[in-house]
Protein backbone atom coordinates (compact mmCIF):
# COMPACT_ATOMS: atom_id res chain seq x y z
CA UNK A 1 0.00 0.00 0.00
CA UNK A 2 1.06 3.53 -0.99
CA UNK A 3 -0.08 6.57 1.27
CA UNK A 4 0.82 9.75 -0.51
CA UNK A 5 -1.04 12.99 -1.72
CA UNK A 6 -4.42 12.96 -3.70
CA UNK A 7 -4.19 14.20 -7.39
CA UNK A 8 -6.98 15.58 -9.65
CA UNK A 9 -7.13 12.34 -11.09
CA UNK A 10 -8.19 10.63 -7.47
CA UNK A 11 -10.82 12.61 -6.88
CA UNK A 12 -13.35 10.61 -9.02
CA UNK A 13 -12.55 7.47 -7.12
CA UNK A 14 -12.87 9.90 -3.82
CA UNK A 15 -15.90 10.84 -4.64
CA UNK A 16 -17.20 7.21 -5.43
CA UNK A 17 -15.83 5.91 -1.86
CA UNK A 18 -17.28 9.03 -0.16
CA UNK A 19 -20.78 8.63 -2.13
CA UNK A 20 -21.16 5.31 -1.02
CA UNK A 21 -20.58 6.47 2.81
CA UNK A 22 -22.62 9.14 2.23
CA UNK A 23 -25.36 6.73 0.85
CA UNK A 24 -24.86 3.41 3.11
CA UNK A 25 -23.80 4.54 6.44
CA UNK A 26 -24.02 7.10 9.00
CA UNK A 27 -20.03 8.43 9.65
CA UNK A 28 -21.13 11.10 7.54
CA UNK A 29 -24.14 13.20 8.28
CA UNK A 30 -24.66 14.23 4.55
CA UNK A 31 -27.46 12.47 2.69
CA UNK A 32 -26.84 13.25 -0.98
CA UNK A 33 -23.24 12.52 -2.33
CA UNK A 34 -21.61 15.45 -3.47
CA UNK A 35 -20.85 15.79 -7.32
CA UNK A 36 -17.67 15.44 -8.25
CA UNK A 37 -17.20 19.39 -8.75
CA UNK A 38 -18.08 19.67 -5.19
CA UNK A 39 -15.13 17.43 -4.10
CA UNK A 40 -12.78 19.24 -6.49
CA UNK A 41 -13.24 22.63 -4.41
CA UNK A 42 -13.21 20.81 -1.06
CA UNK A 43 -9.88 19.38 -2.53
CA UNK A 44 -8.74 22.67 -3.44
CA UNK A 45 -10.11 24.41 -0.44
CA UNK A 46 -7.54 21.78 1.95
CA UNK A 47 -4.39 21.65 0.20
CA UNK A 48 -4.82 25.39 -0.97
CA UNK A 49 -4.52 26.06 3.10
CA UNK A 50 -1.29 24.01 3.35
CA UNK A 51 -3.03 20.66 4.42
CA UNK A 52 -3.23 17.33 3.80
CA UNK A 53 -5.67 15.36 1.57
CA UNK A 54 -4.01 11.71 1.15
CA UNK A 55 -5.19 8.37 -0.73
CA UNK A 56 -3.94 5.08 -0.38
CA UNK A 57 -3.35 3.20 -3.56
CA UNK A 58 -2.43 -0.59 -4.20
CA UNK A 59 -2.45 -2.57 -7.55
CA UNK A 60 -6.27 -2.79 -6.78
CA UNK A 61 -6.74 1.19 -6.83
CA UNK A 62 -7.83 3.58 -4.80
CA UNK A 63 -8.43 1.82 -1.17
CA UNK A 64 -9.15 5.46 0.98
CA UNK A 65 -8.52 8.72 1.47
CA UNK A 66 -8.03 11.26 4.06
CA UNK A 67 -7.52 14.83 5.31
CA UNK A 68 -7.12 17.51 7.90
CA UNK A 69 -8.23 20.98 7.65
CA UNK A 70 -8.21 23.65 10.92
CA UNK A 71 -11.30 22.62 13.60
CA UNK A 72 -13.23 25.85 12.76
CA UNK A 73 -12.67 28.88 11.43
CA UNK A 74 -12.06 31.13 13.95
CA UNK A 75 -8.61 32.19 14.39
CA UNK A 76 -8.28 30.82 18.24
CA UNK A 77 -9.04 27.33 16.52
CA UNK A 78 -5.79 27.72 13.96
CA UNK A 79 -3.73 24.94 16.01
CA UNK A 80 -6.45 22.82 16.25
CA UNK A 81 -7.13 20.01 13.20
CA UNK A 82 -10.08 18.02 12.69
CA UNK A 83 -9.75 14.48 10.32
CA UNK A 84 -11.90 12.88 7.83
CA UNK A 85 -10.78 9.58 6.53
CA UNK A 86 -13.42 6.89 4.56
CA UNK A 87 -12.24 3.43 3.28
CA UNK A 88 -13.37 1.69 0.49
CA UNK A 89 -15.76 -0.57 1.65
CA UNK A 90 -13.96 -3.70 0.45
CA UNK A 91 -11.13 -3.52 2.27
CA UNK A 92 -12.37 -1.69 5.78
CA UNK A 93 -10.59 -3.44 8.60
CA UNK A 94 -7.34 -4.15 6.40
CA UNK A 95 -5.70 -1.48 8.49
CA UNK A 96 -6.18 1.40 5.04
CA UNK A 97 -7.94 3.58 7.94
CA UNK A 98 -5.15 3.30 10.64
CA UNK A 99 -2.55 4.09 7.82
CA UNK A 100 -4.18 7.34 6.49
CA UNK A 101 -5.01 8.92 9.75
CA UNK A 102 -1.01 8.22 11.17
CA UNK A 103 0.50 9.90 8.28
CA UNK A 104 -2.35 12.79 9.18
CA UNK A 105 -1.50 13.05 12.43
CA UNK A 106 2.58 13.28 11.22
CA UNK A 107 1.82 16.18 8.39
CA UNK A 108 -0.84 18.18 11.18
CA UNK A 109 2.16 18.31 13.35
CA UNK A 110 4.28 19.15 10.32
CA UNK A 111 2.36 22.11 9.81
CA UNK A 112 2.16 23.50 13.32
CA UNK A 113 -1.24 21.97 14.78
CA UNK A 114 -1.21 20.93 18.48
CA UNK A 115 -4.57 19.08 18.86
CA UNK A 116 -6.79 16.56 16.14
CA UNK A 117 -9.53 16.06 16.75
CA UNK A 118 -11.53 13.15 15.60
CA UNK A 119 -15.80 14.00 15.16
CA UNK A 120 -17.12 10.91 14.57
CA UNK A 121 -21.12 10.06 13.37
CA UNK A 122 -22.96 7.69 15.38
CA UNK A 123 -21.60 6.36 18.19
CA UNK A 124 -21.92 2.49 16.73
CA UNK A 125 -19.10 3.23 14.54
CA UNK A 126 -16.90 1.11 16.21
CA UNK A 127 -14.50 0.64 13.02
CA UNK A 128 -13.28 4.52 13.63
CA UNK A 129 -14.15 4.84 16.66
CA UNK A 130 -10.98 2.03 17.18
CA UNK A 131 -9.20 3.03 14.42
CA UNK A 132 -8.64 6.35 16.22
CA UNK A 133 -7.57 4.78 19.71
CA UNK A 134 -5.49 2.61 18.40
CA UNK A 135 -3.40 6.08 17.53
CA UNK A 136 -3.18 7.39 20.84
CA UNK A 137 -6.86 9.50 20.81
CA UNK A 138 -9.03 9.74 23.76
CA UNK A 139 -12.84 10.01 23.90
CA UNK A 140 -13.23 13.46 25.09
CA UNK A 141 -17.33 13.39 24.60
CA UNK A 142 -20.36 12.73 23.13
CA UNK A 143 -23.29 15.15 21.82
CA UNK A 144 -26.42 12.97 22.17
CA UNK A 145 -29.17 12.62 19.22
CA UNK A 146 -27.14 15.81 16.95
CA UNK A 147 -28.20 14.07 13.64
CA UNK A 148 -31.01 12.15 11.95
CA UNK A 149 -30.29 9.79 9.48
CA UNK A 150 -32.11 6.62 8.20
CA UNK A 151 -34.41 7.47 10.32
CA UNK A 152 -33.15 7.05 13.16
CA UNK A 153 -30.99 9.78 16.01
CA UNK A 154 -27.49 9.74 16.38
CA UNK A 155 -24.52 10.58 18.45
CA UNK A 156 -21.28 12.44 17.54
CA UNK A 157 -17.74 11.00 19.29
CA UNK A 158 -15.52 13.47 19.93
CA UNK A 159 -11.67 11.87 20.11
CA UNK A 160 -8.57 13.93 20.98
CA UNK A 161 -4.98 13.43 20.15
CA UNK A 162 -2.06 15.78 21.36
CA UNK A 163 0.05 16.32 18.30
CA UNK A 164 3.33 17.28 20.57
CA UNK A 165 7.04 16.12 19.44
CA UNK A 166 6.66 13.11 22.82
CA UNK A 167 3.77 11.35 20.73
Amino acid sequence: MEIRPATAEDLPACQAIYAHHVLEGTGTFEEIPPALEEITTRHRQIVGAGRSWLVATDATGLLGFAYFDQYRPRSAYRFTAEDSVYVRENVRGQGVGKALVGRLLSDARAGGFRQMLAVIGDSENTGSIGVHASLGFQRVGTMRDVGFKFGRWLDVIIMQRALDADN
